[in-house]
C-alpha cells in the first residue's frame, strides 16, 4: 500500500498558471535562433525539438499533479471511504481523470505534428506547424481549468484533516449533539476542541492524544449523529458514521440523562439501537454524562430500563460482542467519573488487543482454515467381491 504525505501536497496550479510555466520552460529550454539559410533538416529539428519539450513539460507537470493525491483504491479504506464523503469520490476520480486524458492528448498532438513536420518544405511552414501544436497543446490545458481548480481547493482541505492512525490504539466519542463529547476530549487530552452550549458545535473530527500505561492513545471526536436514515444523513454525520464503520477502536457512547442536549433518553436509545451494527468487535462503554444536574437514581423506572437495554444489547451485538456493555456515570463539569471512563474504555481494549495477537499466534487462523478441508481416504479394496469368470477359473485349475 503506497504511503501519501498529504500534509506536504504540491500547490495545483490554475490553467492559466499551468500555460505560462510550459511556454515559459520551452523558451529557456530550448533554441531561440533560426535563419532561413538553414539546411531544411536542421530547421525541421529545430521545431520538432520545441513541440517534443513543451509536451513533455506538459506530461510532467499533468502527471507530477495527479501522482501528488490518493488514489481511492489505494488507501486505507477508512481515508477512501472519509474522502469519498467529503469531496465526492466521482467528483474526485474525474477531476483526475480528466488530467490524465489531456496528458495523452498532449502526446497524441505532438505525435501528429511531429509527422506533419518531418516533411515541411520551407521555414514558414515549419514555424506555423509549430504554433499550430503548441496551440492545440494551451487550448487543451485552459478546458483543464475547472479541474485545477477543484483539485486545489482538495488539497486545501486535505492539507487541514487530522492524522488519524488507523492502526493506532484508538477511543473514539459518538452520541448525539451537545452531550459532552468534546468537553471529555478537551479533560483526557491537550486539545482544545470548540465547545458551545449549542448542537453540532463540532463539525469535523477531531483528533487529541493521551498517555496510559505509558502508552500513546489517541482519542477521536465525532461531530453528533441524529437518529434518522443513512440516506439523509449529511456530510457532518457521516464522518461520525465512516469512523465507527473502518477504525478498531473502544466507542464511548454518551448519553445525557439531564436531557439538556434537547433530546429525550428515549431518542437517544433509539439512535443507539439504529447505529448499533457499526459496535460489533468494537468494545462498548456507555457514558452517562452530565450527573452533576441529575443522577442516574433520579430517573425514572422506564428511562434506567432503556439505559440496561443499551448495556445488555451490546452481548448480543454479532461475534466479539460477548460482554456485556459498561455503564459508567460521569460529569464533566465535576470531573467525576472522568478517569474511570479513560481507563475502563483503555483496558477494554487493551485485553481485545492482546487477546487478538495471541490468538493469531496460537495458528487460530491456520486452524479455522484447516477446519474447513476435507481429505478424501480411499478405502480398501473388498477382494470376497471381485468377479472372475469361468473360464479364467477353469485354465487356473488345469494348470
Amino acid at each position: 500500500m503506497p504511503v501519501y504525505n498529504l500534509k506536504r501536497m504540491s500547490p495545483v496550479p490554475t490553467a492559466s498558471e499551468l500555460i505560462d510555466i510550459v511556454l515559459m520552460r520551452t523558451q529557456r529550454k530550448t533554441p531561440t535562433v533560426i535563419h532561413p539559410g538553414y539546411k531544411i533538416s536542421r530547421i525541421r529539428s529545430f521545431y520538432m525539438r520545441k513541440v517534443k519539450f513543451t509536451q513533455q513539460t506538459v506530461s510532467e507537470r499533468l502527471g507530477a499533479i495527479v501522482g501528488d493525491f490518493p488514489r481511492l483504491d489505494d488507501v486505507h479504506p477508512f481515508h477512501a471511504d472519509l474522502m469519498s464523503v467529503l469531496y465526492d469520490r466521482d467528483h474526485y476520480k474525474l477531476a483526475l481523470g480528466q488530467l490524465n486524458t489531456c496528458k495523452k492528448l498532449c502526446e497524441t498532438v505532438c505525435r501528429d505534428y511531429i509527422r506533419l513536420l518531418k516533411y515541411a518544405d520551407s521555414l514558414y511552414r515549419c514555424k506555423s506547424l509549430k504554433v499550430a501544436a503548441l496551440g492545440r497543446m494551451m487550448t487543451l490545458l485552459k478546458r483543464q481549468k475547472a479541474s485545477l481548480a477543484y483539485l486545489e481547493e482538495v488539497r486545501k482541505h486535505i492539507g487541514r484533516l487530522p492524522a488519524i492512525d488507523p492502526t493506532a490504539r484508538t477511543l473514539l466519542v459518538c452520541g448525539f449533539p451537545n452531550v459532552g463529547k468534546s468537553s471529555f476530549m478537551n479533560k483526557v487530552t491537550r486539545a482544545e476542541v470548540e465547545v458551545q452550549p449549542y448542537a453540532f458545535t463540532t463539525k469535523a473530527l477531531y483528533v487529541g492524544h493521551m498517555d496510559h500505561r505509558y502508552l500513546r492513545w489517541q482519542v477521536i471526536d465525532t461531530p453528533g449523529i441524529l437518529d434518522h436514515e443513512l440516506e439523509k444523513r449529511n456530510v457532518i454525520e457521516m464522518q461520525a458514521v465512516t469512523a465507527l464503520a473502518h477504525l478498531p477502536c473502544a466507542v464511548l457512547f454518551f448519553v445525557d440523562v439531564s436531557e439538556q442536549c434537547g433530546y429525550t433518553i428515549e431518542q437517544q436509545s433509539r439512535l443507539y439501537h439504529s447505529i448499533r451494527a457499526l459496535f460489533a468487535d468494537k468494545q462498548l462503554v456507555v457514558v452517562a454524562n452530565k450527573t452533576d444536574v441529575r443522577g442516574v437514581e433520579e430517573l425514572s423506572p422506564a428511562q434506567r430500563d432503556l439505559l440496561d437495554e443499551m448495556c445488555a444489547a451490546h452481548a448480543t451485538n454479532g461475534a466479539g460482542g460477548d460482554q456485556r456493555a459498561e455503564l459508567v456515570e460521569m460529569s464533566n463539569v465535576t470531573e467525576s467519573g472522568i478517569a474511570q471512563v479513560k481507563n475502563l474504555a483503555c483496558e477494554l481494549l487493551l485485553a481485545a488487543r492482546v487477546e487478538k495477537r495471541r490468538a493469531h499466534q496460537g495458528g487460530a487462523r491456520v486452524r479455522e482454515k484447516m477446519s474447513r478441508l476435507a481429505v478424501a481416504a480411499p478405502r480398501a479394496a473388498d477382494e470376497s467381491r471381485v468377479w472372475i469368470p469361468a473360464s479364467v477359473r477353469a485354465a487356473r485349475r488345469v494348470k
